[in-house]
């Protein structure tokens, strides 16, 4: 592992910035019928939210939790709260979400 000195760790917290996390979760109708199609939708729009840069990082969680995805928005709380009514997976009641402000590191992207 790499050794991090003081004031590189002083340094790179400087740099750090808010972002909002979500916590996405199973809805009430996750079983509803038709449910695969508002999931599809509600994945096509993370996809445009992804492109404009608004949401960089999206995780589809895979564990049999109620845990859906877990996503991080370049956005301020009340931003993503908005963006997350008008969610067809949460407007449908397929998806329930928790918003939480961060921070972290401008760049930072997962592994290729």
């Amino acid at each position: 592992m790499p050794q991090i000195t003081e004031e590189f760790m002083r340094e790179m917290l400087a740099k750090s910035r808010p972002y909002s996390v979500v916590i996405l979760k199973a809805g009430p109708k996750i079983g509803m019928e038709g449910v695969r199609d508002i999931i599809w939708q509600h994945g096509c729009r993370n996809m445009e939210l992804r492109m404009a840069g608004l949401l960089p990082i999206i995780c589809r969680v895979t564990d049999d939790s109620d845990v859906a995805g877990i996503g991080i928005f370049n956005a301020s709380e009340e931003e993503v709260r908005k963006i997350m009514d008008e969610d067809p997976g949460v407007q449908a009641g397929v998806f329930i979400y928790d918003v939480h402000p961060c921070q972290s590191f401008p760049g930072d992207s997962l592994p290729g």
